[in-house]
């Protein structure tokens, strides 16, 4: 058996990214399975959603962006902690740094271990890594809602939190005047899911369905393609749900018996390969998935932190 690159780490060919119009001052920048990004406009300034791996990588975004508003960025709203998402932000000048209670703990807690984690993981996304001038730390942080005043006839921008998903931090960006939502990791389009620092049972049932009742009609997942039409979306969070379902079914039957780890892994890979084998991340994330997901079963409440060292255990023990 050939040995399998660790993570994404041979995962170096540049991805084509697409800037989408979804409705009048409300943008997504996709790239065929890397991390979405967006931003909305208010009456005078711009709210941009998640920040990207680094400042080179946010400039680029927002080069793009520019072709359509001068708007100055008031607001960047990172939906989690995680470093691919939040390491490019000092690019975007904002005057706050919006996100959950739960990621403010997190980075606090584990934010520098996770940066050397991502970058060894997925160094493509890491571009000119020496351009990140440290952690990010949010200015405001809310524990349930927070409303955003886009001014003028625009509306207001809803960011909330679910329950516990993808993190304990998670928060979704709603916008209610479009019925578009920005659902962060929370959900994803065509693109497997990553729960090493999930909460799954929570995730698959009530964390989802509050998602569900928002009742979008255009959806920017994490990653993968926006997502348009109810039953489009109804179909993303659907493929979300069967990921972790089928996850819970397989490796909790093997912890259940007095199995392995090893044999959790081959389980849970068995069962989603054929449908989600040949989507963006499916091996790199499986290891880590299924380690975090035994852990639960075992009575782990909260995330071990992943750390460089902790990575290649893991991706040798199951992976290799």
């Amino acid at each position: 058996m050939t040995e399998k690159p660790f993570a994404s780490s041979a995962d170096l060919a540049d991805r084509q990214q697409t800037l989408e119009v979804l409705a009048d001052g409300v943008y997504a920048l996709t790239a065929e399975g890397d991390p979405n990004v967006g931003a909305i406009e208010g009456e005078d300034f711009l709210v941009c959603f998640e920040a990207l791996a680094t400042p080179v990588a946010a400039r680029a975004w927002l080069e793009r962006l520019r072709e359509h508003t001068d708007k100055p960025v008031r607001h960047l709203v990172l939906s989690h902690y995680h470093a691919v998402r939040t390491l490019g932000a000092s690019a975007f000048g904002a005057d706050v740094i919006v996100a959950h209670d739960g990621t403010r703990k997190l980075i606090t807690e584990r934010g520098r271990q996770d940066w050397a984690s991502e970058l060894a993981r997925m160094p493509r996304l890491f571009r000119e890594p020496a351009s990140i001038p440290g952690l990010t730390w949010p200015d405001v942080t809310f524990s349930d809602r927070l409303t955003i005043d886009l001014g003028g006839d625009r509306g207001e921008l809803v960011l909330a939190h679910c329950g516990r998903g993808h993190t304990e931090g998670d928060l979704v960006a709603w916008l209610p005047r479009h019925r578009i939502m920005f659902a962060g990791d929370l959900v994803e389009s065509r693109a497997a899911l990553y729960t090493g620092d999930a909460f799954h049972r929570p995730w698959a049932t009530t964390t989802l369905d509050r998602v569900a009742a928002f009742g979008a009609e255009t959806l920017v997942g994490g990653r993968g393609a926006v997502t348009r039409g109810r039953e489009a979306v109804e179909a993303a969070i659907g493929q979300t749900r069967d990921f972790l379902t089928t996850m819970l079914d397989r490796v909790g039957r093997v912890h259940a018996a007095g199995g392995t780890l090893k044999e959790a892994f081959a389980a849970a890979h068995a069962a989603l390969e054929p449908r989600y084998g040949r989507w963006p991340i499916f091996e790199h994330c499986m290891p880590f998935n299924v380690s975090r997901l035994w852990d639960e079963l075992s009575g782990v409440d909260r995330p071990v932190i992943w750390t460089a060292e902790r990575d290649r255990e893991v991706w040798n023990a199951l992976q290799s």
